[in-house]
């Protein structure tokens, strides 16, 4: 996924048996993957693994130890006490699943449309409404001390951990350990970790109450450790900053907290749906191609009302679909949310299920449900075929980044088609 300035990543868990996967892209955006776990899945995009094979042996755990030593010796330049590691780490093992579940991801994508369907579900919306009522007071407090309004907060909540019900059981120091052990992302890992060791020397939790994700993200609103240290807050006044808790005051807090100081603006949109109007120019549908909302609506571009839409702020058209599906005007808010998680479906996903839990309608537009989105093959296929034809994709890593989507908006002027810059199944074949 696109980072987020303080690493916030990875797991929460929905009610299903796929994962969802963000794809961190060379040209900086992010799409995102469906992918087959065991018992829930994560509506939260995730880091694509590599395809480095899984080079771990039967040895892994004696090479493990070996390598704990020397971690060590760095936790303790970094400030991490004896006493600290010698709690935290008694009797760490190296864990070969975690690993397993780095590794075996699936390739197979699936459209907007089908990871909307769950984020924002008859169901969900429920469950936000009544986590709504039950938390009312504690999240209107929240919303007047950080700004931020309590549905786009529950909306967060629903999506990481379905509302707290799947916060994650593995036990976050052998999880990060196991991953910082790991060549493919390292000093990602090892950073963490260092930072988890920092929370339970700052006494915050112990070893054995810190547990989440297997990724290791961290309570109702799946903190990464060093997210933790920058944003968490102790919300209840207890001392301590607990996430973890079935409480969920500090974790709420903290989600708030994070989007506050990235720049949230109350009563901005993080977008509204739009109508486009006969003759729309769709090479102006870029993010940094932002116009006031008066001035999309002296371009055609206004509310599903036929009303412009009020002046928030400078917008961006967002085409999700393409020219065929629901048009989004996005405000700076869409961008705050970016940095919780930088794949488009999340961002869409919080700011819709967070419309909805406001009472606001479902989006009016129909999907192109037709359409089957390119695989993860199709994609580097797609960007061969088109720098080769002369449109460059600056690389070949099987994303649909900015990058790609020029390409093909301008393959599309090229060849007379509409410039919607949309990595179509049928795009690809006029390419074949």
């Amino acid at each position: 996924m696109r980072k987020c300035t303080s690493g916030v990543i990875a797991a929460a868990l929905w009610a299903s048996i796929v994962q969802a996967e963000s794809l961190n892209t060379a040209d900086g955006f992010q799409t995102f993957q469906l992918a087959s776990a065991n018992l829930t899945v994560s509506l939260r995009p995730v880091l694509r693994p590599s395809a480095m094979e899984y080079r771990v042996s039967t040895e892994g755990n004696a090479r493990f130890q070996a390598w704990l030593g020397a971690f060590r010796d760095r936790a303790l330049a970094q400030g991490i006490s004896t006493d600290t590691l010698d709690w935290a780490l008694a009797g760490l093992t190296y864990d070969k699943k975690i690993i397993e579940r780095d590794r075996n991801q699936a390739e197979f994508s699936k459209p907007i449309w089908e990871y909307l369907d769950s984020a924002v579900s008859d169901t969900r919306v429920a469950d936000g409404r009544a986590g709504l009522e039950r938390y009312n007071a504690i999240l209107t407090r929240i919303e007047a001390q950080y700004g931020v309004e309590k549905e786009v907060v529950t909306a967060i909540w629903g999506l990481e951990t379905a509302f707290g019900t799947f916060r994650g059981s593995d036990h976050t120091i052998r999880s990060l350990a196991t991953l910082a052990f790991d060549a493919r992302r390292a000093p990602f890992f090892e950073t963490q970790l260092i930072a988890a060791l920092q929370i339970i020397q700052a006494g915050d939790v112990s070893p054995g109450h810190m547990v989440g994700s297997w990724a290791g993200a961290m309570g109702h609103t799946q903190f990464m450790p060093t997210s933790y240290l920058e944003h968490a807050v102790d919300f209840d006044g207890d001392g301590r900053r607990d996430i973890w808790s079935d409480d969920p005051s500090d974790a709420l807090a903290s989600a708030a907290a994070y989007l506050a100081r990235h720049g949230w603006t109350k009563g901005q949109p993080w977008g509204v749906e739009v109508r486009l109007p006969e003759g729309f120019d769709y090479a102006t549908a870029k993010r940094d191609h932002t116009l006031l909302p008066s001035d999309w609506a002296k371009r055609g571009v206004v509310g599903r009302d036929g009303k412009p839409v009020p002046d928030h702020g400078h917008a961006a058209i967002l085409l999700p679909a393409g020219g065929q599906g629901v048009a989004l005007m996005i405000f700076d808010n869409f961008r705050v949310i970016e940095t919780y998680n930088g794949a488009d479906a999340y961002v869409i996903g919080i700011g819709h299920l967070s419309d909805r839990l406001a009472g606001r309608t479902p989006f009016q537009a129909d999907w192109p449900r037709g359409d089957r989105v390119l695989s993860f093959t199709e994609k580097k296929e797609l960007q061969t075929r088109l720098t080769e034809a002369g449109f460059d994709t600056q690389g070949i890593d099987g994303r649909t980044g900015p990058n790609t989507t020029d390409a093909v908006r301008a393959y599309q002027l090229a060849q007379g088609l509409l410039p919607d810059g949309y990595a179509s199944l049928k795009l690809l074949e006029r390419l074949r």
